[in-house]
């Protein structure tokens, strides 16, 4: 049973507007009023939205070029952020402009030569610095690193890549974390102090640093792809060009170490799942679950490639690893012709060996997912039984508890359960799924 469909609030006409000063169909063109310019409130949120796609797409190489060019991890991240905020000061009153990133280049240099103008190094190498900056090939990846240095704890190390390198707010950290925000903001502002006061140094680690390192470097690119996948903000449901800086990175980290069974089992996981973003969303931008997806829109090559990739790693090392149980997971959604053919008793053996692995509340819950399939939904709401305060604040654990309960017949618990889920995510395509779902009752 499906919802029928419902007009955009947005595209109504504003009830207390008064008939007669509606413009009409037959009305003359130059007889209807004049459309009101947009208010500044208006103008203030375009702005804002046109600098959030370019910080993320382009303050994260602005950044790494600083870096590499000053040697100072600090100074480089304040010159971005102070270039950010003088074009959220400007952009609402001037408008944006047609190249963004040169503008936020240009502003970052000239601040920097104000705030470095007592260190004549510094200003010898920023006065001759252009843009587009001639980047090396694994700048961001050096980022990366630094940021992941082990003198830092791995939360936050996670959370300053994600803020610097990646672009990412606080915010939408916070939501990948599922922890308050304030406790993000906390985490990186101390690991920039730490930064600066250990004079960590900014390069990619040796060959005999780099196991040691790794499992941080992997768990940002995780995050990453996650973001992009879907969207923990209301800005959009998804956002391609996060899940490709989380491919991007994750093919130059497999060049880096190419024998690396997990860098291929994170790099074949992320090119699964991309492989199906033809289907995920229908014309509306409505999100379409796995059971309800168009098969023949999924790029088989792309899926013939990475389990490939995959398969390779698992010949050269027989005991896999998280990245390559997740993988394998998702190779098996990705090979079943159709979801009733789904091997549910394999991805149920795999969630075994993951939860074996690395145990976590949000595994058990995909878990459940599996298992309600294999088992039927009272098995699965067993399966969640002591995981509502870990996962208190995740929306996916209420929405599939609500369609656990749905299944089960305890239909006000299942609505409850919906709307609880729909107060804790900002996802739009998310949020009108759950309103569809609680249209039902």
């Amino acid at each position: 049973m499906t919802a029928p469909p419902t007009e955009p609030a947005g595209e109504r006409p504003r009830p207390d507007t008064p008939e007669d000063e509606r413009p009409r169909p037959d009305t003359p063109e130059d007889e209807r009023p004049s459309p009101e310019p947009p208010t500044r409130q208006v103008r203030e949120r375009s702005s804002a939205d046109a600098l959030a796609r370019v910080v993320r797409e382009h303050a994260s190489r602005l950044a790494a070029s600083l870096v590499s060019l000053l040697g100072d991890f600090s100074a480089a991240e304040d010159l971005v952020q102070d270039a950010v905020e003088t074009a959220l000061r400007r952009w609402p009153v001037e408008g944006v402009p047609d190249r963004p990133d040169a503008w936020l280049f240009t502003v970052a240099r000239r601040r920097g030569l104000d705030v470095l103008r007592r260190e004549s190094n510094h200003r010898t190498k920023l006065a001759q610095l252009t843009w587009p900056a001639p980047a090396e090939r694994d700048d961001r990846l050096r980022l990366v690193f630094t940021c992941c240095h082990p003198a830092l704890s791995r939360p936050a190390q996670i959370a300053l890549t994600l803020r610097v390198v990646c672009g990412l707010s606080t915010a939408q950290i916070a939501a990948a974390f599922v922890v308050p925000e304030a406790t993000v903001a906390q985490r990186i502002t101390r690991a920039k102090r730490k930064i600066g006061e250990a004079r960590i140094p900014y390069r990619v680690p040796g060959a005999e640093e780099l196991p040691g390192r790794l499992g941080e470097v992997l768990a940002v690119i995780y995050l990453l792809f996650n973001e992009g996948y879907l969207s923990s903000t209301a800005e959009r449901a998804h956002a391609r060009d996060l899940a490709g800086d989380a491919e991007w990175l994750a093919t130059l980290l497999a060049g880096l170490m190419p024998k690396e069974p997990e860098v291929a089992g994170l790099l074949a996981l992320i090119r699964l799942h991309r492989a199906r973003e033809p289907a995920r969303f229908d014309g509306g931008g409505r999100l379409v679950l796995l059971a309800d997806q168009d098969r023949g829109l999924w790029d088989r090559q792309a899926i013939e490639e990475a389990t490939a990739l995959l398969v390779r790693a698992a010949r050269t090392h027989r005991r896999p690893g998280p990245y390559q149980l997740q993988a394998a997971i998702v190779a098996c959604h990705a090979e079943a012709a159709s979801f009733e053919l789904t091997d549910w008793a394999q991805i149920l053996l795999l969630y075994d060996m993951l939860l074996h692995l690395a145990p976590s509340p949000i595994t058990r819950l995909h878990r459940a997912i599996a298992l309600r399939y294999a088992k039927g939904a009272e098995a699965a709401l067993a399966q969640l039984a002591g995981l509502d305060q870990a996962l208190e604040r995740y929306p996916l654990f209420h929405a599939t508890r609500a369609e656990l309960l749905r299944d089960a017949g305890r239909r006000a618990e299942a609505r409850q359960a919906d709307e609880r889920a729909l107060e804790l995510t900002a996802n739009p395509a998310q949020q009108a799924l759950l309103h569809e779902r609680l249209s039902w009752s």
